[in-house]
């Protein structure tokens, strides 16, 4: 019967109320929504972050600095006490508004990356680094005008999303500026300015740095290294060293390597050998014991006459330098430029720090020191044994 039938809901019934009331919900969630966006905002922009959306992109970043008065090219985060390249630049980075503060405290919120971790004292006249920016307009002037003098960006290019420059890079190519007196015999008054490189003597001296050419242990040329890690091998393209110039009275010359990597001290050690070799303390023999598994006491020249001069990236260029979008990482139009640095900055640098501090003449007197003979007699002992690997640190980082 109608009667028994359910009667129509009439307005205003539970279930309209509750229809309204979800609507009213919902209202009051958007507004929670907004405010708690607007509330992100403003924290974002009092935590120092750009408030307004700027594309962030991946950039590489062409350096040039001298290294005197640094602990090296690589941050310590949390210690003030050794000052690096690294915590100018981030510092420049973050005043120049390009990347926000906690980027500069986390380096890894920019996918930072360099392509050489250059030691203590050492100079960069081509190092580059990998970061990603907010693409500010006159990026370059503005993190150069908080940057000193001695440290400049030379370069800016857009690569890939995805590029690392310790990883992408090929080869390094390093010299090594010092004093020709260096070559002297052990007889020769050891800082003696008047002397002068024969060209007898830097025949020889080519020839000895031509033995490091190709692939080679050179576990003996770091203290990183034991002789049975695979990564104490490294390949070396090139070593020669160049036609002496005089400066200020003094004549200079400067030593080219170019190799795929190089371990903590490599350079500075396969200097020192040759230096030790030309000036009559060590036999032309030690250089063949250097590559078996003893020890052999190789010393260090000092790290003031080593500069970074440039890096390579030649399977990137190869595969993305000409593909419309970006640009082959040559540096060519910035050549000038780094040639100025190099003559403003790097070369006055090594040439007064030697004439005040003598750093080179001081180091020769230690030569006498070393003990080049002997891995050679413990050798031909009968009974000896082989010394274990050394533990060596993981990687193939390019550091010396």
């Amino acid at each position: 019967m109608a009667g028994n039938g359910d009667a129509p809901m009439p307005v205003g019934t539970k279930q309209e109320q509750d229809r309204k009331a979800r609507r009213g919900w919902q209202g009051t969630a958007r507004i929670w929504e907004e405010t708690e966006q607007q509330a992100k905002k403003l924290k974002s922009s009092e935590d120092g972050e750009q408030p307004r959306k700027l594309p962030k992109r991946k950039i590489v970043l062409l350096m040039a600095y001298s290294g005197k008065g640094y602990h090296g090219m690589q941050r310590n985060v949390g210690s003030s006490k050794f000052k690096t390249i690294e915590d100018d630049l981030v510092s420049a980075l973050v005043r120049s508004g390009c990347i926000p503060e906690n980027h500069g405290e986390d380096m890894r919120k920019m996918s930072f990356q360099r392509c050489a971790r250059t030691d203590k004292g050492v100079s960069a006249a081509g190092q580059v680094v990998s970061l990603k920016v907010w693409l500010i307009d006159d990026l370059l002037e503005k993190i150069n005008s908080h940057l000193p003098s001695h440290i400049r960006i030379l370069g800016l290019k857009r690569v890939t999303g995805g590029f690392n420059s310790k990883n992408k890079c090929d080869a390094r190519t390093y010299f090594y500026m010092l004093p020709t007196f260096a070559f002297a015999h052990k007889d020769h008054d050891a800082q003696d300015e008047t002397y002068r490189l024969r060209a007898e003597t830097l025949g020889r001296v080519n020839r000895l740095l031509a033995c490091y050419r190709g692939t080679h242990n050179f576990h003996n040329f770091t203290s990183q290294k034991g002789p049975r890690e695979p990564s104490a091998r490294r390949y070396i393209l090139d070593m020669f060293c160049e036609e002496p110039f005089v400066r200020e009275g003094m004549e200079f010359a400067v030593i080219k390597v170019k190799g795929q990597s190089f371990m903590t001290h490599q350079i500075r050690k396969m200097v020192g050998l040759v230096v030790a070799i030309v000036k009559g303390y060590a036999p032309e023999s030690v250089l063949e014991r250097c590559w078996g598994e003893a020890k052999v006491d190789v010393p260090k020249a000092p790290g003031l006459g080593l500069v970074l001069e440039r890096v390579h990236f030649e399977k990137y260029n190869q595969r993305f330098g000409h593909d419309g979008l970006h640009e082959p990482l040559d540096w060519a139009r910035e050549e000038a430029e780094v040639t100025a640095f190099k003559e403003q900055h790097i070369y006055p640098t090594i040439i007064s720090t030697e004439r005040h501090e003598r750093s080179m003449a001081q180091w020769l007197s230690t030569l006498p020191m070393h003990d080049f003979s002997a891995t050679a007699h413990a050798a031909a002992s009968p009974g000896t044994k082989v010394p274990r690997p050394l533990e060596g640190s993981d990687g193939d980082g390019d550091s010396d």
